[in-house]
């Protein structure tokens, strides 16, 4: 019987084992010892948990070999730098450094390029809003962290957007267990639509049916906005003409479109 087995790095998926809570505690006891031995099973016994971590990495066009490797480092550093003492579960720790780690690196590779000073400006920032953060027991404002680096509130704001990553068009935003919205459907030209294209065309060819000066009449009041007078001058017939000629040339159109 064929297993559900993918290759990533070199490691067999489908042999991947999961650590129970009581084992894992027992691993980063000896961790703590410094049993070398431990750690490297730590790491063997959550990769599970980067697979399903880069899952929602895999639409940007990036290898899953690579997303991979960058999220078995911040495994690796959530592993040296998790606490025992604290009451959390080892994946809940786990996942938001695996998460920064693919994100750093994702805005590091992004094709746009940002400038090194932009960026160290807005990992500076970064750094000061989690220290804030620590200290005040609150999310800091934009002023409060320009204030502690000294630097103004319009640097900060434009540093933290350089490094946003870019959005596809085809990202899904929205799901209800049918069709998903994507992010092109928010933000479509409603001037470029199909429909209008096409009733466009059917126009075109319903004005082609009409006489010359049928043709005049329509052109200079609907496409050049001019008064039934305007276009009685310039065409040298009476104004009362003008409305008898413009109802009839629509009258027919509308048979047409």
């Amino acid at each position: 019987m064929a297993s559900n087995k993918v290759e990533i790095c070199g490691v067999d998926t489908s042999r991947l084992h999961v650590l129970s809570n009581a084992h894992m505690r027992e691993l980063f006891m000896r961790v703590r010892a410094g049993d070398r031995q431990a750690r490297e099973e730590l790491v063997q016994g959550n990769l599970r948990l980067v697979l399903s971590v880069i899952q929602r990495f895999t639409n940007r066009g990036e290898y899953v070999d690579d997303l991979f490797q960058v999220g078995c480092i911040g495994l690796i550093k959530a592993i040296d730098n998790f606490d025992l003492d604290q009451n959390v579960r080892f994946s809940t720790y786990a996942v938001p450094m695996i998460i920064g780690e693919i994100r750093r690196y994702l805005r590091d590779n992004n094709p746009i390029r940002v400038s090194r000073s932009l960026r160290d400006v807005a990992y500076k920032a970064l750094q000061v809003r989690d220290a804030l953060v620590a200290r005040v027991g609150r999310d800091p404002t934009v002023e409060e962290i320009a204030s502690e680096l000294g630097i103004s509130r319009e640097e900060i704001v434009s540093a933290m957007e350089a490094i946003q990553e870019p959005i596809s068009l085809f990202d899904p935003i929205y799901h209800d267990g049918g069709d998903p919205l994507y992010v092109m459907d928010q933000i479509k030209d409603e001037k470029n639509l199909d429909s209008n294209w096409l009733e466009g065309v059917a126009i075109k060819e319903a004005m082609a049916r009409l006489s010359e000066r049928e043709r005049t009449i329509l052109q200079l009041r609907f496409f050049e906005g001019k008064t039934q007078m305007e276009v009685a001058e310039e065409i040298g017939i009476s104004q009362a003409q003008v409305s008898r000629l413009e109802k009839a040339a629509l009258h027919r159109m509308r048979k047409f479109v």
